[in-house]
């Protein structure tokens, strides 16, 4: 059994699964904090998470490139006001450089389960090639958006032409010339169907509810303003902070003040009369649910690629798929060659597929279906489960915003919590049930008063319609809230050891 040197004298060792812009981030914070005990474990060929895993044509990032970037990491040179994949990509592969993440980072290893001894307060992790690792604290930097959800549709086995999801994209099928369906009309769709449709000879768009869209203001930065971001780094920190800005008022828009959404739907529906001369298609376009309730659609583009001759929006939903065909509710059969699956993630089965056995052997996944969905301290620590946190856990998810700066937060706890156990020298330390229940109790009431849950079929919810992604308030508030843990929250277990932990602040 191999282990991640941590020393019990010392800071405690932590074993991170995933290396996207959580795990990265965590561990430029470790080593700054002192602690050189941890491993990153990456089951791709490389660091980015989902910029690594997705590459589908078109693919840019909804967030302005100076709020999606670290805080303490600026990047002065983007190319453009909404980065591209590589752009990001390269990012965080520099960030690695940057820091010295190399040597503790380790690829291609997929972790398949963990469990939790309480006796020696470890944690034992089993990787899909049957290694065993151990560490005192065990991080999940996995994300929300990983696992592809593919759609229960009869026939799909029985296709015969090309069949694939948008996250697992085959670069290698010339869409020139073929008859494409597309089935989603996504956050993901919205970026590669303008890509594609101009060289298929048709292609349907198959849709089941519409979504919002708003403009996206994109441009690249020129030589002059990048030279300025480089020699005058509080010009681009005072662009981060509009941008920061603009996005908690829209958070407003989707929790307690839904006047400020006014009158980006009115933008929308004049976009519709400016791209959309049938009627009838401009009807199908328009959602009957506030704007917020799905996932906000950012795109200058899909609009005019709907208008196109050989582009079909389908809205009655798929019965079943041919061998050669997709057949609709309402017996019209439509002849494709590709089959494209924009269907999303399942992002409400957090942690999945591995296996996470907490104190008494319990799973994790069952306890979050006794609790009718995942749910967290702060989307941070589940009891029962000592010295496990993660990263972009239950409920911190933004309708609008950055997730790198909620990460950030995140990180910022986890490495006090890695230092207050080194301080105090108890094995672990576990979040309380009942500071757990309070806090959820919280979240749940205050959701309520959301758009995500004024009726609408979104990812954010389960099939009950509990809310289990989003977090229903400011992102400053969750800043505060997650600035070091409460002792009162947490219980620590294990005698008290010399002092000295050799920690340092971040």
């Amino acid at each position: 059994m191999s282990s991640t040197n941590g020393s019990r004298s010392g800071a405690p060792s932590v074993l991170v699964i995933g290396a996207g812009f959580g795990g990265i981030g965590l561990g430029i914070r470790l080593k700054q904090a002192g602690v050189e005990s941890f491993t990153l474990l990456e089951k791709a060929d490389g660091v980015g998470g989902v910029w690594r895993h997705n590459t589908y044509p078109g693919l840019t990032c909804d967030v302005p490139s100076h709020l999606y970037s670290f805080s303490f990491e600026p990047k002065h040179d983007w190319s453009r006001r909404y980065p591209r994949r590589t752009e990001i990509l390269q990012y965080l592969e520099d960030c690695v450089d940057e820091y010295g993440l190399r040597p503790h980072l380790r690829t291609r290893i997929e972790v398949t389960g963990a469990r939790f001894d309480e006796e020696s307060g470890m944690w034992r992790v089993r990787t899909a090639d049957g290694e065993e690792l151990e560490s005192d604290v065990l991080v999940s930097a996995t994300g929300q958006l990983g696992l592809p959800k593919y759609p229960d549709i009869p026939g799909l086995e029985r296709f015969e032409g090309e069949l694939f999801h948008s996250a697992h994209w085959n670069h290698d099928h010339d869409l020139t010339g073929k008859r494409v369906a597309s089935l989603g009309t996504g956050a993901s769709a919205i970026q590669y169907l303008p890509e594609i449709a101009p060289v298929t000879e048709q292609l349907y768009v198959f849709q089941r509810s519409p979504s919002w869209v708003v403009p996206k203001p994109d441009r690249p930065y020129r030589p002059r303003q990048r030279k300025l971001f480089r020699m005058f780094p509080w010009i681009q920190a005072i662009s981060r902070f509009m941008v920061f800005l603009r996005f908690e008022i829209l958070i407003g828009a989707l929790t307690n003040a839904r006047w400020i959404a006014a009158p980006y739907r009115r933008g929308y529906a004049r976009r519709l009369e400016q791209h959309i001369s049938d009627p009838v298609l401009r009807d199908k376009l328009l959602p009957d649910f506030p704007l917020g309730c799905k996932r906000v659609l950012i795109s200058n583009d899909y609009l005019p690629m709907l208008a196109r001759p050989n582009v079909d929006l389908v809205t009655e939903p798929v019965r079943e798929v041919g061998r050669d065909r997709v057949i609709t509710g309402d017996g019209v059969e439509r002849e494709v060659d590709t089959i494209i699956l924009g269907t999303g993630f399942q992002a409400n089965d957090f942690l999945a597929p591995m296996e996470i056995h907490g104190r008494d052997g319990r799973e994790l996944n069952e306890v979050w279906r006794e609790l009718d969905g995942a749910e967290a301290y702060l989307g941070l620590a589940v009891s029962g489960f000592p010295n496990m946190f993660m990263l972009y856990g239950p409920n911190t998810n933004l309708g609008a915003g950055s997730i790198i700066f909620m990460l950030e937060s995140q990180i910022e706890f986890v490495v006090a919590a890695v230092r207050q156990l080194a301080e105090t020298g108890a094995r672990w330390m576990e979040v309380r049930e009942e500071a757990q229940t309070a806090f959820n109790r919280e979240v749940q009431e205050r959701l309520k008063d959301t758009v995500w849950t004024a009726g609408c079929a979104s990812w954010y919810r389960t099939e009950s319609g509990k809310v289990v992604n989003n977090w229903p308030g400011f992102t400053v508030e969750y800043r505060r809230r997650t600035r070091r843990p409460d002792p009162a929250d947490f219980r620590l277990a294990g005698a008290p050891q010399p002092a000295g932990s050799g920690l340092q602040a971040a």
